[in-house]
């Protein structure tokens, strides 16, 4: 569970009702009090009251002594997708590329230390199953994070270089700090990020910056395909225009939505790098 910093104002029994919720995910679908307990390190006495009340609202339900989400926890991401116009805003530009070249296409933004998903439309699922807004992702070996971490200063680099764990996640995953840096110096200068089964086998992707102002670059967009089909040079070839039309087009439609552009600024402030 993510430590909160001391503030006498902050509600740590939120925190922890929040953490349980999170905890649930594809690998713990269902689990017992006591996996959830020892998942996000608390006492078990604290995960059956936590537990017991998010049973009582609805959000959380439990079959023979094992707890899984309800469909009613669909409600806190909608109320976020509808308040922001999340929809309104970012879908268009994705339709638009996935139209235009099919695969798939995502927005993106660093969340803590991960790539966070906040919207995502594909053509055929079964290219990137396990795309879909909401969820995160490692960010050194994906386009996005890399664009994402190319915004950041080359202190906030050296520290994420330094402290997050970098994982080989297939044979083709770049896990040496200095390489990394190297590379994404790259992408700041040229301005997008490619990669090739780095993430997972039959993935590769283009992203470009969503940037406000002059240079603040607030979120990612990205086009994908199967690695099978296409290759880094042919995504940059044939499609990397047409990304940076969307995101300059995204990040004018952000001055329409205000509160989907300050949520993202908020996160980006937020970012413990």
């Amino acid at each position: 569970m993510q430590k909160l910093k001391q503030d006498g104002e902050l509600l740590e029994a939120l925190a922890r009702g929040l953490a349980v919720i999170e905890a649930f995910d594809a690998t713990d679908s269902e689990m017992t009090l006591s996996q959830v307990a020892q998942k996000i390190d608390i006492a078990p006495a604290t995960a059956r009251r936590i537990l017991r009340t998010l049973v009582a609202l609805g959000y959380v339900r439990s079959v023979n002594k094992r707890f899984l989400l309800s469909p009613r926890i669909l409600g806190l991401s909608s109320a976020y997708l509808r308040s922001a116009h999340v929809e309104d805003a970012l879908l268009p530009e994705l339709s638009r590329l996935v139209e235009k070249f099919g695969d798939a296409s995502s927005v993106g933004i660093l969340e803590g230390r991960a790539l966070f998903y906040i919207a995502h439309l594909s053509y055929q699922r079964s290219v990137r199953p396990v795309a879909g807004t909401g969820v995160t992702f490692p960010a050194y070996p994906t386009s996005m994070g890399r664009v994402l971490l190319a915004g950041l200063s080359d202190g906030e680099l050296d520290r994420y270089l330094r402290e997050v764990p970098l994982t080989k996640l297939t044979d083709r995953t770049t896990t040496d700090p200095k390489k990394l840096k190297s590379i994404i110096r790259t992408v700041r200068a040229q301005g997008y990020a490619a990669v090739c089964d780095e993430l997972a086998y039959g993935v590769t992707a283009l992203a470009v910056p969503i940037i406000l102002g002059t240079n603040t670059v607030i979120g990612a967009v990205n086009t994908s395909g199967y690695s099978g089909r296409i290759t880094i040079e042919d995504l940059v070839g044939q499609r990397l225009e047409a990304l940076r039309i969307a995101a300059g087009r995204i990040g004018e439609m952000l001055l329409r939505y205000p509160t989907l552009r300050h949520s993202l600024e908020a996160s980006r402030e937020h970012t413990a790098i």
